[in-house]
């Protein structure tokens, strides 16, 4: 298949977790699947793995806390294509923290929830908006923003879900602004070929829970890559592997 007709996908925090089984999967697909990390190390060895296994799979330095590693990143995969540079066909967006200190709103550290907010808010939308021109020179781009049911109000307003006391303001708030940015970017591409939705892994044995989820991170890959993969597939929706979950 010439390079220019292969699907191009980013994933972010691509190194390790569900990033990592989110770019295998896309790379089985067929893509060229770009893995983004802030540690390079981390990220060319992860990326290497994915080459072992015969995947097209290439590291880009992606940290969100550092705008210039987002400029070069997208200049990086633009400039990798023929005279009229190359597009981006799938954002996938999962790179996310939760930080020492962060909490319920009486006690949480203020700092902790501002850093929450920088990687797992500012820093999306900042990754998003330098990778739009790329993917609006897709004949159906996707966005796929890795959201989380933490970050659902209408479950943590009710007393009686089963996280119910599991309240982090920064990591809980990061998230349903991540579902705003869902919401608010599907209704402003909403005539375009680009679909913008969110979605929610489930509780997964990673390291951001010291691997105490109840899933695998096949698992928890599982509806990011549906819907990286869906072409046709509706916009600014938030689901899981069992269907539409609450805002």
């Amino acid at each position: 298949m010439p390079a220019s007709s292969k699907q191009i996908a980013l994933v972010t925090g691509a190194n390790k977790g569900i990033g990592f089984e989110v770019a295998r999967n896309l790379g089985k697909a067929g893509m060229t699947v770009y893995l983004g990390a802030r540690n390079a190390k981390a990220g060319e060895e992860a990326a290497a793995k994915l080459r072992a296994e015969k995947l097209d799979a290439r590291f880009v330095e992606l940290d969100l806390g550092r705008e210039d590693t987002i400029s070069r990143a997208a200049k990086t995969i633009g400039s990798n294509g023929g005279s009229d540079g190359q597009r981006l066909d799938v954002l996938v967006n999962n790179a996310a923290i939760i930080e020492a200190g962060d909490a319920a709103p009486s006690a949480a550290d203020i700092g902790a929830v501002r850093r929450t907010f920088d990687t797992n808010f500012f820093g999306t939308l900042a990754v998003t908006q330098a990778m739009l021109p790329l993917l609006r020179k897709s004949a159906a781009g996707r966005i796929v923003n890795v959201s989380s049911g933490l970050g659902s109000i209408t479950f943590n307003a009710d007393p009686n879900w089963e996280y119910a006391p599991v309240k982090f303001i920064g990591y809980n708030a990061s998230k349903a602004a991540l579902n705003m940015l869902t919401a608010q970017l599907a209704y402003e591409l909403r005539d375009t070929p680009i679909k913008v939705n969110s979605v929610d892994p489930g509780y997964t044995a990673t390291d951001l829970n010291q691997n105490r989820g109840t899933q695998t991170v096949e698992e928890g890959a599982e509806e990011a890559v549906r819907v990286a993969l869906s072409k046709d597939g509706p916009t600014g929706r938030f689901t899981d592997r069992a269907g539409a979950r609450p805002w």
